[in-house]
């Protein structure tokens, strides 16, 4: 008999419980898909027909996005490409929490429309106590813009933001600040240089036509040597509102990272307007925070092009999860000692050893990333690898059948480093699993 007609009915495979389940999680389409793609390979001869329905199992991702689920091991704890900060557990419960319909513009007291996110929001201008009110937009790109078209449009004559040239940045994928700036109409007007800029050339640069002076950190690079530049509290004194940029989206001072500006410190010093990255040090989810003083946010927050910038109920119930719920992972992880990873180093190569695989507990330095405290280096510890593994832990057949996450790692002298100050202690034996999967994955087959 000719082994084709031995192949299962569409419909028959689609009975299958583990397809049916399939089928209620990522959709009928998608399964149906994954069973005629595996009939026909039987139909070639290629699998036994018995085989189709576990050939369609394996052939069906773990989630219903395309995103696959990630371990951080570079040891950059805010990796741009890998989406910044990692939730934590009790934001990524709100997220879920939130999935559904919720009271995001609902008071339930009085059955009538409330204030949108305003949980989220309470909990922001508590963690920045010297911000008079505060907002939320999608991202930090998105609050400069916001700012930049409220207070320099209307048909006014202050159009004019003075910036120091040594503070026109750029940042990821030819991202230039100048070039946002401009787009919402207004003009620049530099003062400065590249490596010195004082009170003065601010000072002089200011007149009517100045609607504000940003004070922009310069968070993924440094200047060193003949410097000199404006602090908020010296540009405070000027005639007109300071806005400050930190990006990095650090609220407070942070113990770890002593030289990196902060909302609360800036705000005290004298600036008018603060904005910051929800997904950066914060390490919540992206978002634009806007904080400061009243009658600004509130002229920001009125814009009609804050409707166009605002952020959904998932942002809101994550970043209210951030700032009012326990310590986020990226700031575990900035606090954790270097002697506790060493530790799990050690542990961890030797878990990784007994399956029979080259693994060495040896020292590393880790960063911040992501915008933050540039040239800063975190001691820290990683596990050794052979760089044959580097392909197979990011993109083996595990890692497809969604068996266990994709690891990252980064390549140090011939060898792969699992840098474990980004990644958390729950999942060192994920990691190890994933290294053991990668590892068979990578030899050849037998015979």
């Amino acid at each position: 008999m000719d082994s084709r007609r031995l192949v299962p009915r569409t419909d028959a495979l689609l009975a299958d419980p583990r397809l049916a389940a399939a089928a209620r999680r990522l959709g009928k389409a998608r399964v149906k898909a994954a069973v005629i793609a595996a009939q026909q390979r039987a139909r070639e001869g290629r699998i036994p027909p018995a085989q189709v329905a576990d050939a369609a199992v394996a052939a069906l991702p773990a989630h219903a996005a395309s995103l696959t689920p990630v371990l951080n091991a570079t040891g950059v704890l805010l990796h741009t490409n890998l989406g910044r900060a990692p939730l934590s557990a009790a934001a990524r419960d709100a997220v879920a929490a939130a999935a559904g319909c919720t009271d995001l513009e609902f008071d339930l007291v009085s059955g009538t429309r409330g204030q949108r996110g305003r949980g989220a929001l309470a909990a922001l201008a508590a963690a920045v106590p010297a911000a008079q009110a505060v907002h939320v937009v999608n991202n930090n790109a998105a609050a400069l813009v916001l700012a930049a078209t409220a207070l320099t449009g209307g048909g006014g004559t202050a159009s004019e933001i003075v910036v120091s040239r040594g503070e026109l940045i750029e940042i990821g994928d030819r991202f230039r600040l100048p070039d946002l700036l401009e787009s919402t109409g207004a003009r620049i007007r530099e003062v400065g240089t590249t490596n010195r800029t004082t009170l003065a050339d601010y000072a002089s640069a200011v007149g009517p036509a100045t609607a504000f002076v940003l004070k922009v950190h310069p968070s993924n690079y440094r200047i060193e040597g003949f410097t000199a530049s404006a602090s908020v509290a010296e540009l405070a004194g000027l005639p007109v509102p300071v806005i400050g940029d930190i990006g990095s989206g650090l609220l407070v001072p942070c113990p770890q990272l002593p030289e990196e500006p902060d909302a609360d410190t800036w705000l005290r010093a004298g600036a008018a307007l603060v904005t910051a990255s929800g997904d950066k040090l914060l390490g919540g989810p992206q978002a634009g925070l806007i904080l400061g003083r009243a009658d600004l946010v509130t002229r920001l927050a009125r814009h009609p092009l804050a409707r166009a910038l605002r952020v959904d109920k998932l942002t809101f119930a994550a970043l209210e999860a951030t700032l009012a719920g326990p310590p986020a992972p990226v700031a575990e992880a900035l606090a954790v000692s270097e002697a506790a990873l060493t530790d799990r180093a050690e542990r961890l190569a030797a878990r990784v050893c007994s399956a029979g695989i080259d693994a060495r507990p040896v020292p590393a330095q880790a960063t911040a990333g992501g915008g933050a405290a540039p040239g800063v280096a975190l001691p820290s510890a990683a596990v050794s690898l052979p760089q044959s593994l580097a392909g197979p832990l990011r993109d083996g057949d595990p890692v497809r059948r969604g068996v266990v996450p994709a690891v990252i790692g980064r390549t140090e002298g011939g060898r792969v480093l699992l840098d474990l100050r980004s990644v958390r202690p729950d999942d060192d034996e994920t990691l190890a699993a994933a290294v053991v999967e990668a590892a068979g994955d990578a030899r050849p087959p037998a015979g």
